[in-house]
């Protein structure tokens, strides 16, 4: 009875001692103790991705077999996990259920909210193993990792050029296309990237956000910046950054 009543109450008895991280049982602090340790002791059979816990291994399992137990009653949508069809049900309604104390904030899963307390706390649970450098959020630092191992896992079926994240995959790929999906509100001119359009629409907002630490000047891409700051320090442009300076032109 007594494990039962610090599940029901906001006691956290178990204190991780290397984030301060409470947990209401001995076994969630078991659980994620393994993530700073790294240890991944359960291996997938089918493509040797390996999980802290047997559960976890089981949850992967159905991203092979196509297995998606958990049905929403509203769609007909299939999960692979329960907690997952919980949290996309609440996309049909309104319900944020999770409030943060200190904005009062709401949230539809209690994962965004843990997240987003980070933003009042600055806690950062995740280490990189090789710098030290702390991180809020897992995938953060597996992206961060991959610019120490120089893994590359998103590779381009085109020209077969490899990239450390999905998105750099999407936005390379359309170097081979004409997609432009993003479209400019103000004149219509459509952009293959979020930053394209984003540097594009200094055009109409006159925005300088790259300033000089030297005379103070602003500049509309970070690419005129340096420059500029060229004529301070006598340095000569190579023809690869020169060629940089003008992508932007380039949408």
């Amino acid at each position: 009875m007594e494990g039962q009543s610090t599940v029901h109450s906001a006691e956290k008895p178990y204190m991780c001692s290397l984030c301060g991280r409470g947990f209401s049982r001995s076994s969630g602090l078991s659980r994620h103790k393994r993530s700073h340790s790294g240890e991944k002791s359960w291996k997938c059979g089918d493509c040797g991705k390996g999980f802290y816990y047997p559960s976890d291994l089981e949850i992967h399992r159905r991203s092979h077999t196509g297995e998606r137990p958990f049905t929403c009653s509203q769609c007909g949508k299939g999960f692979t996990q329960l907690s997952n069809q919980l949290k996309h049900q609440r996309g049909h309604t309104d319900e944020k259920p999770f409030q943060c104390p200190d904005c009062e904030k709401c949230y539809k899963s209690s994962s965004e909210l843990m997240y987003h307390q980070r933003v009042h706390t600055d806690e950062r649970p995740f280490r990189c193993s090789h710098c030290g450098t702390g991180f809020k959020h897992s995938p953060a630092l597996t992206k961060h990792q991959r610019t120490h191992t120089g893994e590359r896992p998103f590779t381009c079926s085109k020209c077969g050029r490899g990239f450390t994240q999905s998105s750099s995959l999407l936005r390379h790929q359309r170097v081979h296309s004409d997609e432009r999906p993003f479209q400019c509100p103000d004149c219509g001119k459509c952009c293959k990237s979020s930053g394209n359009l984003m540097s594009h629409q200094r055009v109409h907002t006159d925005e300088r956000p790259f300033r000089c630490s030297y005379c103070g000047a602003g500049f509309k891409h970070s690419s005129d910046l340096t420059k500029h700051q060229r004529t301070h320090s006598g340095e000569r442009p190579t023809p690869s950054v020169e060629r940089d300076s003008l992508s932007h032109l380039n949408g």
